[in-house]
C-alpha cells in the first residue's frame, strides 16, 4: 500500500501568495502559483547562502548584456533539495513551535510561528523527494510536536470561520494590504501539507496521542464539506477564479473568494491524512475507530467521494482531472487510470471495511449496506489491475450483498472526545468581533513603512530557486515550448531552451524585461 502514498508538493489550497506594491493593497490572484516557500535560517547550507549573494551582482550584470544572463538552474534545483535545512536548523524550528492563542493570530509572535511552519513544510517536500525526511519526522515525535500542529491547525480553521467573516463584514475596514491576512489563511494549508507529508509513518500517528481524535475530526468536517459541494456542483477550484471577474471584486472580496478555492485543496490533503490514520487502524485508539466507524460512518462518506469525485469533471466537452493543483486534460485512453486522489479513498476503504476489528465495530445496518453496495459498480476489471488489493474488497461486497453481517457489539466503554475545538469555541465565546477589531487595529492595519519592512522580510525568505525545485512541472521554452533549463536572468521571468530562442524573442520580450528588472531593483534597494 505504501506505493500509494502521495509525494506532497507545494500546490495547496489556492496556494497564490506573494507581494506587491507595498503602498497598494496586495491582489491575492495576482500571487505565485506555488505556496509562499520558506527560506532558509540566516545560516544556511553554503549553497543557497552562495546564490543568494551573488543574486544582485547577477541581476546587475544582466542589465548590461542581458543576452549573455543565462540562469542555468537544473544543477541549482539539485543542489537545493538535499542541502535546504541543515539538521540543527531543523531541531530548532522543531522546538520553536509551541501553541498560540485565537487572539495573537497574525501576530509577531504569531508571524514566527508561520516561518517556521512554512521553513518545516518546505523541507519536508524536498526532502520527501529525496526519502530524506526521517529526520524530521523522528524530530517531531521526539519533542511531541504533532499535538501542537494539530492544535494550530484547528485554531486557523476556527478564525477562518468566525474572524474572517467578521472582518469582511465590517464597512470601515479598507485594508492598504491584503497579503497579512492571506498568510493567516494559507497557514492552514502549511501546516495540513507538513501533517500530509510525516503521518505516512506510523510513530507520528501514535505521537499524536489524544489529538489523533481532534484531527480525525477535522478530516470529517473537510470532507463532509467537499462531498456535499460536488454532490451539488459547488465546489470552488482554481480555474473557475479567472482574472477578469477578480478585478471587478474589492480586496475583501477577493480574499473571500480565493479562501473559498484554497479550501478545495485543503481537502484533498485532509484526505491523504485521512488515509494515512486509516493505515494504522490495528494501533488506533477504540475511541478513533468508534469515532470514524459509527459517530462520523467514514465508510458511507468514502462512498459519496467515489461516486462524485470532485476532483475529476467534464468541461465544455473534454475531460480533466486535478492532479499538482492544476486541472490536467485527460485523453480518452486515460480517463480510466486511477490518480493518488483515487488511490487513497480506495486505500482508506480498503482499510476500515476489512479489518477484523472495524468489521466488529461498524454498523452494517441497512443504510450502510445498501451506500456501501454501491461500490460494485466502480470495481470494474481495469480498476483492479490497477490496484489489485481491492480483488478483497470485490469479494467482501460480494458476501455482503447475499448475507446478514452480524450485528455489531456493543460494549460499555469510556469514550474520549475530541477536546481542542471545543476549547477554542468556549473559551472565545462571544468575543469574535472584539477580536476581529483588535486584529485590524494591531494586525491588519500595517503603515506604509511596516508593509516595506514586510516585503523585505518575505523577499529575503523566499529563495526563487527553492520555488522552482518546488513546482510539480518542469519549464518550458518562451518561443519553441521544448523543455527549458535556462532563465533571463535580468528579469527571472522568461525561459528558453537555447541561446537562440532568447535573441529570437528579445524584441517582444524587451518591454517587459525592462519593467521586471526595475522592479526587482527596487526590491533589492529596500
Amino acid at each position: 500500500m505504501s506505493a500509494w502514498r502521495t509525494t506532497p508538493t507545494s500546490s495547496c489550497a489556492g496556494s497564490d501568495g506573494g507581494g506587491g506594491s507595498t503602498a497598494a493593497r496586495v491582489s491575492p490572484s495576482a500571487l505565485p502559483r506555488v505556496c509562499p516557500p520558506c527560506a532558509p535560517p540566516a545560516a544556511v547550507a553554503p549553497p543557497i547562502r552562495q546564490r543568494a549573494a551573488e543574486a544582485p551582482r547577477r541581476r546587475q550584470g544582466a542589465a548590461e548584456s542581458p543576452y549573455r544572463c543565462y540562469s542555468d538552474v537544473a544543477a541549482a534545483m539539485a543542489a537545493v533539495a538535499p542541502t535546504l535545512l541543515l539538521p540543527a536548523e531543523v531541531e530548532a524550528l522543531v522546538r520553536a513551535l509551541e501553541a498560540t492563542e485565537l487572539r495573537d493570530t497574525g501576530g509577531q509572535g504569531w508571524l514566527r510561528q508561520h516561518e517556521c511552519v512554512e521553513k518545516l513544510n518546505m523541507h519536508a517536500i524536498l526532502s520527501a523527494s529525496t526519502g530524506q525526511e526521517q529526520l524530521l519526522t523522528e524530530l517531531l515525535v521526539t519533542y511531541t510536536k504533532i499535538p501542537v500542529l494539530i492544535g494550530e491547525l484547528i485554531s486557523v480553521e476556527i478564525w477562518k470561520h468566525k474572524i474572517f467573516p467578521v472582518l469582511c463584514r465590517l464597512e470601515d475596514f479598507k485594508p492598504r494590504s491584503t497579503f497579512p491576512i492571506y498568510v493567516v489563511l494559507h497557514h492552514e494549508a502549511s501546516i495540513i501539507n507538513l501533517l500530509e507529508t510525516v503521518f505516512f509513518y506510523k510513530e507520528v500517528c501514535e505521537s499524536a496521542e489524544d489529538s489523533i481524535l481532534d484531527l480525525t475530526d477535522y478530516c470529517h468536517r473537510k470532507l463532509t464539506l467537499l462531498a456535499a459541494q460536488s454532490a451539488n456542483r459547488q465546489t470552488v477550484t482554481p480555474a473557475e477564479l479567472p482574472p477578469e471577474d477578480l478585478a471587478s471584486l474589492s480586496s475583501m472580496q477577493e480574499l473571500q473568494k480565493q479562501a473559498e478555492v484554497m479550501e478545495f485543496e485543503i481537502s484533498l490533503k485532509a484526505l491523504s491524512v485521512l488515509r494515512f490514520i486509516t493505515d494504522q487502524v490495528e494501533s488506533l485508539p477504540p475511541s478513533v475507530l468508534t469515532r470514524m466507524l459509527n459517530t462520523h460512518n467514514l465508510p458511507c462518506l468514502l462512498v459519496e467521494l467515489v461516486e462524485h469525485c470532485p476532483w475529476s469533471r467534464w468541461e465544455a466537452g473534454k475531460f480533466k482531472k486535478f492532479e499538482n493543483g492544476t486541472w490536467h486534460l485527460v485523453s480518452p485512453e486515460d480517463q480510466v487510470k486511477m490518480t493518488k486522489l483515487d488511490g487513497q479513498v480506495w486505500l482508506a476503504l480498503l482499510n476500515l471495511l476489512l479489518s477484523p476489528e472495524c468489521q466488529r465495530k461498524y454498523h452494517f445496518d441497512g443504510f450502510n449496506k445498501s451506500q456501501l453496495l454501491k461500490l460494485r459498480a466502480f470495481l470494474t476489471d481495469v480498476l483492479i489491475d490497477q490496484l489489485p488489493n481491492l480483488v478483497e474488497m470485490q469479494r467482501f461486497l460480494s458476501y455482503l450483498a447475499v448475507t446478514e453481517p452480524a450485528p455489531a457489539k456493543k460494549h460499555l466503554v469510556l469514550e474520549e472526545v475530541p477536546v481542542i475545538w471545543d476549547h477554542v469555541i468556549k473559551k472565545n465565546m462571544g468575543k469574535w468581533e472584539a477580536i476581529a477589531r483588535h486584529q485590524v487595529k494591531c494586525v491588519f492595519s500595517p503603515t506604509e513603512e511596516e508593509l516595506k519592512l514586510h516585503a523585505h522580510r518575505w523577499t529575503q525568505l523566499y529563495s526563487l530557486d527553492i520555488m522552482e525545485a518546488l513546482a510539480p512541472d518542469k519549464p518550458h521554452c518562451r518561443v519553441c515550448g521544448a523543455e527549458a533549463t535556462k532563465r533571463c536572468s535580468r528579469c527571472q521571468n522568461e525561459w528558453y531552451c537555447t541561446r537562440a530562442c532568447q535573441v529570437q524573442h528579445w524584441q517582444k520580450h524587451k518591454a517587459a524585461c525592462n519593467l521586471m528588472a526595475g522592479a526587482l531593483k527596487s526590491v533589492d534597494g529596500l
